[in-house]
């Protein structure tokens, strides 16, 4: 049976950290805290679960103070969980099979990130990361934030997953001050960093920088296709918020020149079109989302919504306009298959009633 080393940086997270330790409770062989300056209980509730606690000097790396922790480790594989993650209780039997039952010659588990849900708990924002990596030295930890080890290896993808769930607001700036820390000193970001640089600059609406950045991103030779695909979409958003619509379009379209349409950004389309009047030209973008394949395992980002319930309630919506209720209706019955507790679908539902009655 594969042997685990939980490996943790933290720092003042007296509200989430009990939480997180008491979900992978008797899973784990051995369990490394690493912590960075906390001034709250958190070195006090960490220690009762376990007494390899180390202090860290933090220098705005994330990815040094991962692999310090990953230093720190004696089993076979290091997991790495942030404080405010859990393994739900209904994931813990699959867990301890898969300890039980994987290849010994197994160099990285994938495992899905829930980082966002619904209003049901159902996850709406996932993505797969390196969860569980062969603790061989061979493997280290790059990017001071959004830090990350590239797969390589014999990767096994797990149906598993960790939910992120935090409580409370963090610090808005701190990635974007370290990335500025980092420009300021001279030191050149890569492409994956000046993508989540691009991102950023997004959340804190510098949306005319933002895409200066992410365009040099998306004409650079170099970088994730993913990320190129995410920075299409992002870059829309930028153009939208400065009234630049058309360029926003343009935007969208252009990450299909560098993989199939993803779901996520047919949608986008789609909503283009559709607020623009132009409703069989959306119904082409929405019905092509309903197709899109869900590419899990490239690691991108996925909007689960995006392959099911947006584009069948928005096709109810463009229908609808088109003067062919019944199709209008079907779509919406289907969205609520979907999501049966949906507002919207609830809404459409009580329309539907009026003009039949």
């Amino acid at each position: 049976m594969a042997t685990i080393s939980l490996c943790m940086i933290v720092k003042n997270e007296e509200k989430h950290i009990g939480r997180c330790l008491d979900s992978v409770a008797g899973l784990m062989d051995e369990i490394i805290i690493v912590d960075t300056g906390s001034t709250d209980r958190t070195v006090e509730i960490v220690s009762g679960y376990t007494s390899k606690i180390y202090s860290y000097l933090w220098k705005d790396d994330f990815s040094d103070a991962r692999n310090y922790s990953f230093s720190k480790a004696s089993m076979d594989y290091c997991m790495w969980m942030d404080a405010d993650d859990v393994l739900e209780e209904g994931e813990r039997e699959g867990f301890l099979r898969l300890k039980q039952a994987l290849p010994l010659d197994t160099d990285i588990v994938m495992m899905k990130y829930h980082t966002s849900f619904d209003g049901a708990g159902r996850p709406s924002f996932s993505y797969y990361r390196e969860r569980w990596i062969r603790n061989n030295g061979q493997y280290v930890w790059t990017g001071a934030v959004h830090e990350v080890i590239a797969p390589r290896g014999r990767i096994l993808y797990s149906e598993l997953a960790i939910c992120h769930k935090k409580i409370g607001e963090g610090d808005p700036d701190r990635n974007l001050k370290i990335y500025q820390r980092l420009i300021a000193e001279g030191k050149p970001l890569e492409p994956r960093q000046k993508y989540y640089y691009g991102r950023e600059l997004y959340y804190h609406r510098e949306y005319k920088e933002a895409a200066a950045v992410l365009e040099e991103f998306l004409l650079s030779r170099e970088g994730w296709v993913e990320n190129k695909i995410e920075a299409c979409s992002v870059c829309a958003s930028c153009y939208y918020q400065m009234g630049q619509e058309e360029a926003g379009l343009l935007a969208l379209l252009r990450s299909m020149s560098f993989d199939r349409p993803r779901a996520e950004l047919c949608c986008e389309i789609g909503k283009y079109f559709l607020e623009h009047g132009n409703f069989r030209i959306a119904v082409f973008w929405y019905e092509t989302a309903l197709n899109a394949p869900k590419k899990e395992e490239s690691g991108g980002f996925i909007l689960p919504d995006c392959y099911d319930y947006i584009p069948l309630l928005q096709l109810c919506v463009c229908y609808d306009k088109l003067g062919d209720r019944k199709k209008a209706e079907e779509y919406n019955e289907r969205a609520g298959a979907c999501k049966p507790y949906s507002k919207e679908y609830r809404y459409n539902k009580e329309y539907f009633d009026r003009v039949h009655s």
